[in-house]
């Protein structure tokens, strides 16, 4: 087995059995510069550390070191679905449960947290305040994922879609700010690292907003809010998933089966089934009033930095990290043309350790792209506008679509120069030629 093989496998172990480098490190009684060095492929691990190793991970020393390059890589991809009460996320888990097998998936759901809790006698009305009950749903909800997720990593299927009924940044939406700053340093995590550890959001809108004939609190016990108080909730809900890079909002504009024929085109298109198909518009805008973007409850600033990598005439790779004020999710993303709005898009997340690694492997051709982003949810449609350094006068805003024939509805605060969907002046890989 070659040093980078070895490196690999032992990262994706680390990764199952939940440890750090530094708790690996402390655990084996080396130092945390020396697993990272086992992990780039610098060096290896003695066999008195290769035995320790196996027997952290419950493993022989043999399939530890057993190369199986030809083994089809695992794809596991965790979601949220999310949304206000009486949205219709029991009915849509059943559609899912459905419809991903037939894409090759293995569906797993993790269970709404608060009502396993309401439902066990924990109810938020006893506990001495509600940071002390969200602590706990918290903790319950991260535990429970990475169960799930131990699940999948253990099971043979090649593809298993993780479906969150609910997922960590809900808490937000009850707590106050304060609070949730204050239990995101208790968990020794970050806003950014909960909204976007999942790898797409979507929100159902509740049928108080839309559908209020549909609105009913008897088929959850846990639900007690009145009409207005399930659309107030709703919009919270939202304004605490904006930022995520992939949310995507189904409301009550049709029938409840087409709801739920849309969320499902939703997923799929995420998923990349059967293609990884991005549908995207793009629009050269006058520079917008920032005071009014950091003004608006749904509207969130992420940085961003962008790198290119080598690659061949076609195919586009490029890194990028994401996030604010220190705390960054990081993702590589490779693209390729099919029509003029149309590409084949494959997006992974990477570790920090993995973007690091493949920063050595830039395109030195080309400038990093460092550009802040706001992302806005407007008419349940999410924007992203662009605000480059370079640019005093104008920026870009885009929008993702499941459809090319899907109507755009910008805010009107939003002055459009031109679109520029079909320019390559205007993208990104156009704009970081040196």
């Amino acid at each position: 087995m070659n040093d980078f093989t070895f490196g690999e496998k032992l990262f994706r172990y680390r990764k199952v059995a939940g440890l750090t480098q530094s708790a690996l490190a402390e655990k084996l009684n080396v130092t945390d510069k020396a697993v990272s060095k086992w992990e780039n492929g610098a060096a290896k691990p003695t066999t008195d550390i290769l035995r320790k190793l196996a027997a952290i991970f419950g493993i022989t020393v043999e399939e530890l070191l057993q190369l199986r390059e030809k083994e089809p890589k695992k794809r596991i991809t965790k979601i949220v679905l999310t949304g206000g009460p009486c949205a219709g996320k029991t009915t849509a888990q059943s559609w899912i449960q459905n419809n991903m097998p037939k894409y090759g998936y293995r569906v797993l759901f993790v269970p709404e947290t608060a009502t396993e809790l309401i439902g066990g006698g924990a109810d938020p009305k006893l506990f001495n305040s509600n940071l002390d009950y969200q602590r706990c749903q918290m903790r319950l909800q991260l535990e429970k994922e990475k169960v799930f997720e131990q699940a999948a990593q253990a099971m043979p299927a090649e593809k298993v879609l993780i479906v969150c009924d609910r997922g960590t940044i809900d808490n937000k939406a009850y707590m106050t700010d304060l609070d949730f700053l204050r239990l995101c340093e208790e968990l020794g995590t970050s806003e950014v690292e909960l909204r976007d550890r999942y790898d797409a959001v979507f929100h159902l809108v509740t049928a108080a907003k839309g559908a209020s004939k549909a609105y009913t609190t008897a088929n959850n016990e846990a639900r007690k809010e009145t009409a207005e108080e399930a659309s107030e909730l709703d919009d919270k809900l939202i304004a605490a998933w904006t930022g995520h890079p992939h949310l995507r909002v189904i409301d009550n504009s049709t029938s409840f089966e087409d709801k739920l024929k849309r969320l499902m085109r939703e997923i799929i298109t995420a998923l990349g089934e059967p293609e990884p198909l991005e549908i995207e518009r793009k629009f050269l805008i006058h520079y917008p009033d920032l005071k009014w973007l950091e003004e608006q409850k749904n509207c969130r600033k992420v940085d961003i930095i962008q790198t290119y990598l080598q690659s061949n005439s076609e195919e586009e790779i490029r890194v990028r990290q994401r996030g604010q004020r220190g705390h960054y999710v990081y993702f590589q993303t490779i693209k390729r043309a099919v029509s003029e709005t149309t590409r084949v898009e494959i997006e992974q997340r990477l570790t920090k350790e993995e973007y690091l690694r493949l920063l050595m492997n830039a395109d030195t051709t080309r400038r990093q792209i460092r550009k802040t982003r706001y992302c806005l949810m407007y008419q349940n449609q999410y924007f992203e506008i662009d605000i480059f350094p370079f640019w005093k006068d104008q920026a870009i805003c885009e929008i993702e679509l499941a459809d090319e024939q899907a109507q755009i509805a910008l805010p009107p605060e939003m002055k459009v120069i031109r679109e520029v969907t079909n320019d390559p002046a205007y993208r990104n890989a156009a704009l970081a030629q040196i």
